[in-house]
């Protein structure tokens, strides 16, 4: 099965959370459900947090990777560009938590102070977490007793309880917060703008330049970016998008390939097959009868 990456115009992951009263997302997933190994590059308000079961993947939080292996895990703060991925295309099985900071915020002073100062911080984007260090491993099994809480229906209480032990041990463990330690927070914002302006425009023909200028950077600095945040051209970046914007209308409409392709920004159905078959390894009509085993 192909998993999508669901995105707001902005960047951000639409979050699915499992109970539509709770903001908790818990899930056990593999590499292997995502094109090409590879989840899209997103962010969103909440926390996140991977626990690898078995195998191994690299993660990049805004630009920078960071190697996960089997019993080791991440914290990732709010806001942060991020992805899962493998090069050699090797399987991972992971917990992912995906929680709203919302849950710790009982009272306006708990949010003041002992929340805001966290997701705020420009110096912690990431916390590596390995089972060698005493409240990290602490933190990973925290991960797993939020995961095997899933269907509970004590769940909402068990992961908050979780999640509170979760971030007093961040919180007791984390650096002090440098104000000189963000450089990166402009180029962080640019990178985000430019694509929301992608995902805003991708079914009419945009040009460098123009999402050079969303990000107010020139035509040069943008490829850094995103390269840097992304790992990806821009154009890549755009057809990436729109190929995954596809994959919507082949699962839940009759329209033609053609009329697709042309729906979602590709110039006609040749190109559009082309580009289909070399990220998902089968063409549009392959993935369509796949999806829809019914028609």
């Amino acid at each position: 099965m192909t998993c999508i990456i669901e995105l707001n115009d902005n960047l951000s992951e639409k979050i699915h959370y499992d109970r539509s009263d709770y903001p908790i997302y818990i899930r056990r997933g593999v590499l292997s459900e995502y094109p090409n190994y590879a989840a899209p590059s997103h962010w969103h308000t909440d926390i996140e947090l991977i626990a690898v079961l078995e195998g191994e993947m690299s993660y990049s939080v805004n630009g920078q990777i960071i190697r996960l292996r089997q019993g080791e895990g991440i914290f990732v703060n709010a806001q942060q560009i991020h992805f899962g991925f493998s090069d050699s295309r090797t399987e991972c099985h992971f917990i992912c938590v995906i929680l709203h900071p919302m849950l710790l915020c009982a009272a306006p002073a708990y949010e003041q102070d002992f929340v805001l100062p966290v997701i705020h911080s420009g110096s912690i984007p990431f916390v590596a977490l390995s089972p060698g260090i005493d409240w990290q491993r602490d933190i990973l099994r925290q991960i797993h007793l939020i995961d095997q809480s899933k269907g509970l229906k004590t769940a909402p209480l068990k992961v908050q309880s979780a999640f509170s032990e979760i971030w007093s041990l961040l919180y007791e463990n984390l650096p002090q917060e440098d104000p000189a330690a963000n450089p990166q927070g402009g180029d962080l914002t640019a990178a985000r703008n430019m694509a929301g302006f992608i995902q805003k425009n991708y079914t009419r023909r945009i040009s460098l330049k123009e999402i050079a200028l969303s990000g107010a950077v020139g035509q040069s600095k943008c490829c850094k970016l995103f390269a840097k945040y992304f790992g990806q051209t821009p154009n890549t970046y755009l057809n990436q998008y729109r190929l995954n914007k596809s994959l919507e209308l082949l699962r839940n409409t009759d329209l033609s390939v053609t009329e697709i392709a042309l729906s979602v920004g590709f110039s006609g159905a040749s190109y559009y097959t082309e580009i289909f078959g070399k990220y998902f390894g089968k063409s549009p009509s392959q993935f369509r009868k796949t999806a829809r085993p019914e028609g």
